[in-house]
């Protein structure tokens, strides 16, 4: 008896135009910014504080003016910073005002574990569009999607990277979580945040997740999707072949 398991597959896309999934990019890197801005692949943008440190941002709302000059209509998430709820609202009502493409991203707890759900409901009664960022149970999934019910659009970030970081196949979490929104808060969007590989993109497309969110680094990876592997390999034994014969090996 046959006792070898076949994996069940579903076909990639062949090209990052058959995606269904919106790529959102994800940096601080106005270069970067204005240059992906100019493909018409890139759904959308989005930031962190970590990526803006990175990047040597230090005025905040300068960066926020330039990055919405640079990617016109598209939706642009912009991160609150502070710790404490009742400033995350000042901050939040503020970003929002920049204009009607931005999202606000709101941490789903503060820094002590306080969860942020109390004000999602503030911000979006008064129509403030959301991106809840962090989140990696399905617990916090229904709980956000619960306070952000209703009309006003907004996004909810889990950290599908993080959870694979940890050992654990993110796929059934995101499946789990696209049908807790759709009941909950049909408005909302998932997303899949923290992709580690072209594979996660393709993961994102084939479960249903509204956008994921792709490192510019990433993104140089995408041209790969559908790559014949036969000359995939023979490229590579080529690269080591020319970096041998570049330092000068010899035995």
């Amino acid at each position: 008896m046959d006792t070898r398991v076949h994996a069940v597959t579903v076909a990639a896309p062949r090209s990052a135009s058959d995606l269904t999934v919106r790529v959102f990019a994800d940096g601080a890197d106005l270069d970067g910014i204005r240059a992906l801005a100019a493909d018409a692949g890139i759904a959308g943008f989005t930031t962190n504080p970590t990526l803006m440190r990175k990047a040597g941002i230090s005025d905040y709302e300068r960066f926020a003016h330039d990055a919405l000059a640079l990617v016109g209509e598209r939706p642009i998430s912009f991160e609150v910073f502070s710790d404490d709820h009742a400033d995350m609202e000042r901050q939040a009502l503020k970003i929002a005002g920049w204009g009607d493409n931005v999202y606000v991203k709101i941490p789903v707890t503060n820094t002590q574990g306080v969860a942020s759900e109390d004000l999602l409901r503030r911000l979006v009664a008064v129509g403030v569009k959301v991106n809840v960022t962090g989140l990696m149970t399905l617990e916090q999934v229904e709980k956000v999607a619960d306070a952000v019910a209703g009309d006003v659009p907004s996004n909810i970030s889990v950290f599908a990277g993080r959870v694979a970081d940890t050992g654990v196949d993110p796929v059934p979490l995101m499946t789990s979580a696209l049908a807790i929104m759709a009941e909950a808060a049909p408005s909302a969007e998932l997303i899949w945040a923290s992709p580690r590989e072209v594979l996660n993109i393709v993961q994102a497309d084939q479960v249903g997740c509204h956008i994921i969110t792709v490192t510019h680094d990433l993104l140089k990876k995408l041209s790969l999707l559908g790559h014949d592997h036969t000359r995939f390999s023979l490229e590579t034994v080529r690269m080591f072949h020319d970096d041998a014969s570049a330092a000068g090996f010899t035995l």
